[in-house]
This record gives C-alpha cells, structure tokens and sequence, in this order.
C-alpha cells in the first residue's frame, strides 16, 4: 500500500478563524494542502510559508521579532511583509498570502505574487561595473546571489577552485555521508542558475595573484581578470598530518563535494574506519560511518571531545552518546604511522583499518591576501564593514577576522552561517550600503538524532551555567566571562536559543 500523505495541519484558513482561535502571535493552518502560518506583529496579521527554505524548520515553533520571523533550527530570519530570507542560511524566500479581515473573521485565500526584497538605494556614483569573487564557498556563493538580490546589474565573475559548483558544505559530513541525504539536494543552486543570473561561474580556476594598483587578479592560465570591486572568499584548507603513509589513497581528509563522495566509496564494504581528529567534523564524521554501520575508532589528542569549544560537561556528554552508538575512544593520543591498513598509535597501540579520516581541524587560505600586500593577523584583517586594509577589496568567510562587536574582540571564525551572513553584508558593501557587520556567530552541530546549536562566541570563560539536564537532552549552556554571557549552546531549546541571540544583539559593545 502507498504511503499515505498526512493531511497539513491546523484549521482551515480559507474558512478563516475568530480572534479566539488565534490569541497568540502566530497560529499554524492550512489552505488547501500548503501549510501556512499566521503571524500578528503589532497591529497587522501576516500570513506565509510555514517552513523554512533551507531544511524545512517549523517556523511556527520560531521567534517573531518586529516584522520578521526566525526559524527554530537554525536561526534563518524571514521578512513577513515580502517572505525574503534576509539571513542565511535560508536564500529562498518564503510564499506570502493575503490576509483578510472579514468581521470577526481572519481569512486567508489568495497567494500573492512574490513581492521584490527591499532593495536599499545604491549611490548614483562609482557602482562598479564588474565585481570578482574569489571563492566558490558559503561566502563567495552569498554575495553572488545577493549582488543579484540587490537588482545589480554588473559582471559577476565568481573564480572557484573547486570542481563542483558551490554546494551546501555542512551536509558532507552530516547527513549525506550518513546515506540519508541524496547528492542532489546538495547543490546551493541548480546548474541553470548561473547563466540564468548571468553569474560567470569558472569552476577549476586558481587565482595566483592580485594586483592591487591595476585593480585586477591573474589565474594560473596567465588569464587577467580585471575588477572594480573584488571580495576574497578564498576559505580554509584541511590540516594534513605530516606522519609516514598518510599519503595513501584509504587515507581522507573532508571538505569538498569530492572528499565526501571519496570516503563514501571507502566506506562501502568497509568492516572498521579510524577517524583522527575528535572535533567536530571528526565526530561529525564518526557518526555518519556509524549510520553505515562502520565501525568507527576516534583517536584524539584532546582527553575530552569538543571540550575547548564546549566545556568538559557538554563533552562529557558528547562522548557518552557516540559510544552509546558504538564509537571507541583514543583519546590523549594521535596516529604516528600508517602502514597498508595499520595505524600505529603515539601510544604503541595498533589499529587495523579499511579507511581512515583526518579530521584536525583547517587553516584559512591566506597565501592570495598576503601576496598582494593585504594586513593579515591570523586572517585577513578587514574593517566592521568587511573592507581589507586595500579600498575596494572586501573578505568574508574562513578567511576574515573582524571586529566583533559582541565580545569586543578581533575574530575569525569558522562557521558557514556566519560565512554566508559576511557574503551577504560584503555584497551590499560593495554597493556602497555601508552595513555594519554584527550578526551574532552561529552554527549547528549533528550527531545521530542530537542537535546542539551554539550562539556567540566564547574563545575562553570563567564560569559555565547549566540550565536543565544535558544528559536528558534538554539544557541551555551559558558561557561567561566577568558574569557576562559570551556564547550559548543548547540541545533541544530552539527558542531560547533565538532568545539568547536576540539579546546579544540587543547588548552591542560598540
């Protein structure tokens, strides 16, 4: 028997429903078989799409903020007026309908046409007439797709190193690895979309050189690419151990759309796997295989997982549930040799597996930046608008450390929401919108059916506050330092979370 649909949820709004029906900010229904969510802020009523873009959150269990909604999962932001995801990692808007208002009555019939984003006025002066994006990541693809939102008109000639068009990168080590994801809800956008954008996409293409004074980059074919603004989205790049055998074809790093699918094919008739690294693409990594039913050895340097970004509790935590699902821990020790199959332990253990993962962490691509002259500190140095140290050359994502305004600290972080929200904000810089940029640093970690959101960022604290049961799979983590709260990570509390990133918002140092 064929599965049958479950009907949509929630009262018919077509039919329409009384005040009382809907008492709260927002109220989930139906018209037709599309479910639509009803959100009241102020005095108006709204009515749109109920599900986030971007992995289908349930927005009606999101937070309403002025004119806007924030998705519960992983904090996208939707304008209720035009249904524009105005923050990543949502990109697709949401449907919007017609609310009417008939006597004690809200009705809801009619979709409206997508109503055109609110476009900020760009200077009459100096709009550049062709902007290079190097990058072919979270970043570089956001500013692309953003310069178009903002109605410019320009070249866009995103140069990528990649061999795969720009791609949702997060699911390589989630749920794609894990088998429960198909290649093509990989793709950020299908392959139409660029000449349809008129984005000049070049794929396999390697920048060598800016020159700053001729305004214009050369590729490694010698090809020179000139620029009126450029952006630098050039990423980061998997550590590789230097230690005998690493260079074996068993033997992965992940990043890219090609190492995924590699440690896929590995992975298939595979009795046992080692994965070095005990972060969180190692981890990340480990449960996938574990969902292949690999069996999986993490060896690590760190005597707890994630402890560094998390705290011991948290990793505590994290490890009793991947040895719930049968992860065996090195922990406080590394892989010195690999020979065929065998990988020698720092500890004089041994370990016989058919693939191993390298999971160590990433370092930004700064060689391009440096070369040309550009200030680095650990990153390319750029200003709150995302400006470098050379007029008309911006950097966003791995590669850029800012002034964050929340902790008061230059910082360069490795999350690909906020690599998307600085893509964003570059492209409307480079239109001359002068937009700050102050979104709070956000990203997501899965292991097997266990989220952990995190807000903030908190490189070192002096107090950890726990509110509720981390082992029960509910709590809300505070991170502080002098009594101040830094950063929050949460399992299973979307709306705090939301809450906690609303008020470091609401709490702007400068």
């Amino acid at each position: 028997m064929a599965d049958q649909q479950a009907p949509p949820a929630g009262p018919d709004l077509s039919k329409g429903v009384t005040p009382s029906e809907f008492a709260g900010s927002t109220l989930l229904g139906h018209v037709g078989d599309e479910e639509v969510l009803l959100v009241r802020s102020g005095s108006e009523i709204f009515a749109i799409g109920a599900h986030c873009t971007h992995y289908h959150g349930p927005l009606a269990e999101g937070l309403v903020t002025g004119e806007s909604v924030r998705c519960p999962w992983h904090h996208a932001c939707f304008d209720l007026r035009t249904g524009e995801a105005v923050r990543a990692p949502a990109l697709t808007p949401v449907a919007v309908w017609k609310v009417e208002q008939q006597e004690d009555r809200v009705i809801v019939r009619e979709k409206l046409e997508q109503p055109r984003p609110q476009i900020k006025p760009q200077p009459a002066t100096d709009v550049p007439g062709q902007i290079v994006i190097v990058g072919g990541g979270a970043a570089g693809f956001a500013a692309a797709e953003m310069l178009r939102r903002q109605d410019y008109r320009g070249n866009i000639v995103m140069l990528s190193s990649d061999a795969a068009a720009p791609v949702d990168r997060p699911n390589l080590s989630k749920d794609y690895l894990a088998g429960s994801a198909p290649e093509d809800w990989l793709p950020l956008r299908p392959d139409d979309f660029y000449a349809e954008a008129k984005i000049d996409l070049r794929l396999n293409t390697e920048v060598t050189s800016i020159d700053t004074k001729a305004r214009r980059v050369v590729t490694s074919g010698g090809e020179p690419i000139p620029y009126d603004r450029l952006l630098l989205a050039t990423g980061a790049e998997p550590v590789r151990l230097d230690i005998p055998g690493i260079d074996q074809p068993h033997v992965h790093v992940l990043r890219s759309l090609a190492d995924s699918r590699a440690i896929i094919a590995r992975a298939d008739g595979a009795r046992r796997a080692v994965v070095i690294g005990a972060s969180f693409i190692g981890l990340e990594a480990a449960a996938s295989l574990r969902a292949r039913n690999v069996e999986v050895h993490v060896v690590g340097l760190e005597q707890r997982p994630m402890e560094r970004v998390l705290g011991p509790e948290l990793g505590d935590f994290v490890r009793g549930l991947h040895e719930e699902h049968g992860v065996i821990f090195h922990l406080g020790d590394t892989v010195t040799a690999v020979d065929g199959k065998r990988a020698t332990l720092k500890s004089g253990g041994v370990i016989e597996a058919d693939l191993l993962v390298v999971g160590v962490g990433v370092r930004p691509r700064l060689g391009l930046a440096e070369k040309a002259g550009l200030t680095t500190d650990r990153g390319v140095t750029v200003d709150i608008y995302l400006e470098t140290s050379v007029p008309g050359i911006y950097a966003a994502g791995d590669i850029a450390r800012w002034p964050d305004p929340h902790s008061g600290e230059n910082i360069r972080v490795e999350h690909w929401v906020v690599a998307e929200r600085q893509g964003q904000t570059a492209a409307r810089n480079m239109l001359g919108q002068q937009e700050r940029f102050d979104a709070v640093p956000f990203f997501w970690s899965q292991h097997y059916d266990v989220p952990i959101n995190y807000v903030g960022h908190a490189e070192k604290w002096d107090e950890i506050t726990v509110d509720g049961d981390i082992a029960a799979k509910d709590c809300l983590v505070q991170y502080k330092r002098g009594g101040r709260v830094l950063a929050v990570a949460s399992i299973y509390r979307d709306v705090a979370s939301l809450e906690a990133e609303l008020a470091m918002e609401e709490a702007l140092l400068f």
